[in-house]
């Protein structure tokens, strides 16, 4: 059985998903845990959790309506999953939640430069000029 990823609605798996991007972000990127978690996690973001076959918490995103339309944050995957298909389960859960929800909303996402790539493949396009978010290089990635 592959990955599964689905929309959080049990506080263990929020639990989780924060456990993840603390690990991911945090402890492996040395992101500012003030700027890892904001006030939209406990406000209006729907969050997601992707687990291994075996069930085990391996990945994390969430998203959120903006005066821009719907933004994609805080993909996170296990340094021990990655290169799985768990980013593209959880990307794949997440964007089929926001088609059902709000099927016109332009989708976007800033992307970290390493992530590029994996998004490009996913049907998404750079747009602008690469800046820096958290001492971290991104570009605003659009889908479609």
């Amino acid at each position: 059985m592959p990955a599964t990823a689905f929309r959080i609605t049990d506080l263990r798996d929020l639990d989780a998903a924060f456990t993840i991007r603390e690990k991911v972000f945090v402890e492996g990127q040395g992101v500012p845990a003030n700027l890892e978690n904001d006030i939209h996690d406990r406000t209006d973001a729907r969050h997601y959790l992707a687990r291994t076959a075996d069930g085990t918490p391996a990945g994390a995103a969430r998203w959120r309506e903006t005066e821009n339309g719907v933004k994609l944050e805080r993909f996170a995957v296990l340094e021990e999953f990655r290169n799985q298909e768990i980013g593209a389960t959880l990307l794949h859960a997440v964007l089929a939640d926001v088609q059902a929800e709000l099927p016109d909303a332009e989708v976007y996402l800033n992307a970290q430069i390493g992530a590029v790539r994996f998004y490009e493949r996913h049907g998404f396009r750079k747009e602008g000029e690469m800046f820096e978010e958290a001492g971290i290089q991104h570009y605003k990635m659009v889908l479609g």
